[in-house]
């Protein structure tokens, strides 16, 4: 479903990504592992459209996305929600939300459909509503995280991107974040998940890959990384 075949991106002389290669089929939890600098949200950067390419190809759904604009690459179905959540903290949650579905407002089913998903997004997160008129910058971190995640909901993607969702938090907010995540993904929704917490992300997800220094060393399943000695004690601890 989503695609990168040798992909690299450059930050002036800095090599960020150097033909990188993955892949997430449809419905797959895939999560990207590595430390601070692994080249994670390039690649995410790369894929939505706001970093240029240097080389390789992106497809999603059989189609190249490198050269879309990013507005362009929503609208197909590919949304991402960004590290550090990126609010405008003296909107409104609501506001918040209901921005996230701005890339569709021509599309002639917009308001019965964005009613639509704003109401399962209350669902999925009642604090949401409850608090749907204060200011997002109000809100704590766990709050404000699902905010994000909501507005990424409300561009209705087929693939959603999450960087580091869990940045920051408490562990039992942590714990509830993962949760939201898998029942985002059992919903037919496709996630490439960025993360820092390995062992969290990995009792979840699908399929795994391990970025070091913009490349990707190791591909495998979940259960193989768990047991595998070398990425217990880079990412997760003896």
């Amino acid at each position: 479903m989503l695609k990168l075949e040798g992909v690299s991106l450059s930050y002036g002389s800095f090599r960020a990504l150097d033909n990188v290669s993955l892949h997430a089929g449809k419905g797959e939890l895939v999560v990207l592992l590595g430390a601070n600098g692994a080249g994670k949200s390039s690649i995410f950067m790369a894929i939505s459209g706001i970093n240029k390419t240097s080389s390789g190809s992106i497809s999603f759904e059989g189609q190249e996305m490198v050269g879309m604009k990013p507005s362009s690459i929503v609208e197909h179905g590919v949304v991402h929600c960004p590290e550090g959540r990126k609010l405008f903290p003296q909107m409104s949650v609501e506001q918040n939300l209901l921005l996230g579905a701005y890339v569709h407002r021509k599309a002639q089913d917009t308001k019965a459909t964005s009613k639509q998903i704003l109401d399962h997004i209350y669902e999925l997160f009642p604090i949401l509503q409850q608090k749907r008129h204060d200011p997002a910058g109000s809100l704590s971190g766990g709050q404000q995280q699902r905010v994000a995640i909501g507005r990424a909901l409300m561009g209705r993607p087929k693939a959603l991107l999450l960087d580091e969702p869990s940045l920051g938090l408490a562990p039992l907010v942590v714990k509830q974040m993962f949760e939201i995540i898998q029942k985002i993904n059992q919903t037919g929704v496709t996630v490439l998940l960025a993360e820092q917490n390995a062992y969290s992300a990995l009792r979840i997800a699908h399929r795994a890959y391990v970025l070091e220094r913009g490349r990707i060393v190791m591909e495998g399943k979940p259960e193989e990384m768990l047991h595998d000695e070398g990425i217990r004690k880079a990412y997760i601890g003896a």
